[in-house]
C-alpha cells in the first residue's frame, strides 16, 4: 500500500493555459505506473487557468475512489465565505485537510487572521498542512516558512494536527526538534528535489532522513509524498527503497500515518462513495 500524501495538479509549465483533465490524466496514469493507491491533491494558494481552485478539483475528482483534496488556503485573499463552502466539503468528505503557504505569501502560520482556519480544522478532526523551507518560486520569501515557527501554532492550538512540509528542508533539525516537542505535530519528506534525485543528493538526503529517524522522530510522524509533478514518483520510489528502515516502520510512513490523519480508507475500491466521513468520528 502507498499513499501519496503530497500531489498537484498545477500546470506550473504556463499557468495561462488550463489543464485540468490532462493533468488529471497524467496523474492517475503516474500513480498506476508505480503502484500508488490513493493520492492527496494539494490546491493553490491561488487560482489561475493553470492552478484549479478547491471547487473545481472537487468536482474533477469527486467521483474517483483513489484521489482526494486538501484545500489550499490563501492567507492573503480567503473570505468567510470561502470558510463556509469548505465547510460542506469537509462534512461530504470530499475535503480531507487544508494546506497553508506561508513563504509564498508572506505571513507567518500562526497569524490570528488563521485563527478560524484552525478551528474548522479542529471541528472536523482534518490536518493542516504548512509549506516549510525552500520555495519554489525564486520570489518566495522564505524567512516566513522556516519551521520554528510551526511551533507557535502547535501550541496555540494543541487539538490541531499539523503537518510540516518537505521536512523543513533545509532545516531538517529545526523540523525534528518542533516534530519531537509537540505531540500534535508531523512531517512529510515530499518535494526535496526537483525531478529525479541525483547520486550525490540522494545520497545526502538519505543521511538526513535515517538521521531524523534515529535521532529522536518516530515513524508514526512521518509521512510519505513527493511533490509530483514537481517530483517524480519512480525517483521517489527508489530513494525510499534505499532507506534502511524496519519494515513496520516503513508501512507507517508509506500509508498507515496518512490513512489515519486524513481518515483515507485503504479499501477505496469497494467504496461506493466519498461520503464516509461519519465512519471516523
Amino acid at each position: 500500500m502507498i499513499i501519496d500524501c503530497h500531489t498537484h495538479i498545477n500546470h506550473y509549465e504556463d499557468e495561462s493555459v488550463s489543464t485540468l483533465p490532462q493533468m488529471l490524466e497524467r496523474l492517475q496514469r503516474e500513480m498506476r505506473r508505480n503502484r500508488v493507491d490513493i493520492a492527496l491533491v494539494l490546491t493553490s494558494y491561488k487560482v489561475n487557468p493553470g492552478r484549479p481552485s478547491t471547487r473545481d478539483a472537487v468536482a474533477a475528482t469527486k467521483d474517483l475512489k483513489n484521489i482526494f483534496i486538501v484545500a489550499g488556503i490563501s492567507y492573503l485573499n480567503f473570505r468567510e465565505e470561502d470558510l463556509e463552502e469548505l465547510r460542506g466539503y469537509l462534512r461530504e468528505g470530499f475535503v480531507r485537510g487544508f494546506k497553508l503557504y506561508p513563504g509564498y505569501e508572506p505571513f507567518y502560520p500562526s497569524d490570528e487572521r488563521l485563527h478560524p482556519v484552525y478551528a474548522l480544522a479542529e471541528e472536523f478532526d482534518v490536518p493542516v498542512m504548512i509549506h516549510s523551507g525552500d520555495t519554489y518560486d525564486p520570489k518566495g520569501k522564505i524567512k516566513f516558512s522556516h519551521p520554528l515557527h510551526v511551533d507557535d501554532v502547535a501550541v496555540d492550538h494543541p487539538n490541531v494536527k499539523l503537518i510540516i512540509c518537505h521536512i523543513g528542508n533545509p532545516w531538517v533539525r529545526d523540523t525534528m526538534e518542533v516534530v519531537y516537542k509537540n505531540k500534535n505535530v508531523y512531517t512529510d519528506i515530499s518535494g526535496l528535489v526537483l525531478g529525479d534525485f541525483s547520486d550525490r543528493f540522494e545520497a545526502y538526503m538519505r543521511k538526513q532522513i535515517q538521521e531524523m529517524l534515529l535521532y529522536g522522530v518516530e515513524p508514526e510522524k512521518v509521512l510519505y509524498g513527493t511533490d509530483w509533478p514537481i517530483s517524480s514518483m519512480q525517483s521517489y520510489l527508489e530513494f525510499i527503497d534505499e532507506l534502511k528502515i524496519p519494515e513496520r516502520d516503513r508501512n507507517k510512513i508509506m500509508w498507515e500515518n496518512a490513512a489515519r490523519l486524513f481518515k483515507v480508507s485503504t479499501e477505496h475500491s469497494t467504496l461506493p462513495s466519498k461520503s464516509f466521513l461519519h465512519l471516523f468520528k
